[in-house]
């Protein structure tokens, strides 16, 4: 979700969880598909007001990122197609116990090669590397840094 005017993204971070694989994590609102929802659209919109209480409208979808998966060989196996949502103005945010907190990166602030940077873990004894964003409230890295990426070079 995109904010015009403050060419800002709404970022969460995943409340601590034994369940969720990503806990604590910086990410991006969103999740499963229901079989109720007629499309991934309507899962996108549906999502974003169950975790951050913000009702998104049809008219403010732009267009869906090209699909992403984990890259690393432990993750769960998952396919997320990013919606993406511009907004006139920041919306008032209602988090729900899923999200621990939200808070607006200026997209001029991801582009800012002084915050890209690698990151390293220890994962299941593997040693690996990731490209991440170093920001304020935590390391962005993985899926989220994966959609953010593509996603900067298109605005």
């Amino acid at each position: 979700m995109l904010a015009q005017d403050s060419e800002s993204v709404l970022l969460i971070r995943r409340a601590e969880r034994p369940d969720d694989p990503w806990s604590g994590h910086i990410g991006l609102p969103g999740g499963r598909n229901s079989p109720a929802d007629a499309d991934l659209l309507v899962t996108a919109m549906r999502e974003t007001t169950e975790e951050v209480g913000v009702r998104l409208e049809r008219d403010q979808f732009i267009g869906v990122l090209d699909p992403v998966s984990p890259r690393s060989p432990f993750a769960h196996l998952v396919v997320v197609h990013p919606h993406v949502f511009l907004l006139p103005e920041r919306p008032l945010i209602a988090l729900s116990e899923e999200v621990a907190e939200a808070f607006w990166v200026p997209l001029r602030l991801l582009r800012d090669p002084a915050v890209q940077r690698e990151v390293t873990f220890d994962l299941r004894g593997h040693r690996l590397t990731f490209p991440a964003y170093q920001l304020p409230h935590g390391t962005v890295w993985g899926l989220t840094e994966r959609i953010l990426t593509p996603l900067l070079a298109l605005t």
